[in-house]
This record gives structure tokens, sequence and C-alpha cells, in this order.
């Protein structure tokens, strides 16, 4: 990762640590090398990230992470107080999965912290990859995904939308579902 990379993952990181709960578990989805859950440190009990990039064998500390991707039916049971998709949403095809998932693997008023870009970003990124300021990721998946389209996956699953905001100069959206 370049520095570019670093400080949008970090702006991001800290946009959504807000919506953590104090000593809560918290189950990362798409934690690339489990960056997020480290970094919020002694603010949360051990947890787990799911990343199909992870590279096993890193040191893990005190969080579990797993080389694969995220699906339904994983052996937890309502035994998370949040779970965290930072920029990670719009590379996943089946959302509503995920959506019945999170509401199964949650605590009643867990929330679900969502950074989404918008799809202006492409464009963006590939001109700030093309000048060598960001490598970007998996950008070839981001599927024209709208943001605009998160509460009408995550509201049937049995979720209030909480929270709502742009950020990173309008290119970046934050969404906070809490489960019923």
């Amino acid at each position: 990762m370049k520095t570019g990379d670093y400080l949008i993952q970090l702006w991001r990181m800290r946009v959504a640590a807000l919506w953590i709960p104090r000593g809560g578990r918290v189950l990362d989805i798409g934690c690339h090398q489990g960056e997020f859950l480290s970094w919020l440190g002694e603010k949360i009990v051990p947890s787990v990230g799911f990343d199909p990039l992870y590279k096993e064998g890193a040191d893990s500390g005190k969080h579990q992470f797993y080389a694969r991707s995220f699906q339904e039916g994983l052996l937890f049971e309502k035994t998370f107080d949040a779970i965290t998709m930072l920029a990670t949403l719009e590379h996943i095809h089946d959302k509503a999965s995920i959506a019945r998932e999170s509401a199964r693997l949650l605590r009643p008023g867990g929330r679900v912290v969502i950074t989404v870009p918008s799809p202006l970003v492409d464009r963006v990124l590939d001109f700030l990859v093309m000048v060598h300021i960001v490598d970007g990721m998996s950008l070839e998946e981001h599927h024209g995904f709208l943001p605009d389209e998160l509460p009408g996956i995550f509201i049937p699953a049995g979720f209030r939308l909480r929270h709502i905001r742009k950020f990173q100069l309008g290119l970046n959206n934050l969404f906070v579902f809490e489960r019923l």
C-alpha cells in the first residue's frame, strides 16, 4: 500500500470507530490484514475478521482471522456487538445474504457499520493510480454499486438506519444500521 492508500484507510477507520462500542466484540468483514481491529486496540475485546486476501500465518495478536470470504451459516451465534464492512460491501455480489447473516450474528441493538464509496470514486481512483499516489485494491469489483441502495438491503433484514454521513470530501459514505 502506498501512503495515499494508508491515509484514505486511516480516515475511514477513524470515522467508523466512533460507532464501535467500548468493550465490544467486532466482526470485521473484509478485514484485509486486520488493520482496523488492531488499530482499535484496547477499545475492543478479542474479535474476528474475514478476508480472502488475509495472509495466513501473520501475527493476529488477540484476534482471529480467516483467509476466506464471509458467508452465510457461520458457526457463530449472536456474539457480536458490531459488524464492520469498511470499503467492502461494494465488492460483494449477494448483499442481501450479508444483511441476513449480520442480523443473525448481532446481539439486539448491535450495529453494522459500513463505509461505501460514491460511484464517482472509481474515476478519481483511476487517476490516483495512474499518477502513482495510490495502489487501489480490487477496483474492478465495485460493480457500480449505488450507496443509496443500502437501506433497501438492510432494513428488510431486521435493521433500522441509525446514521448516514458523507465524508472524504463527499466521495465516501458512512451507514450505521442497528439490529432491532
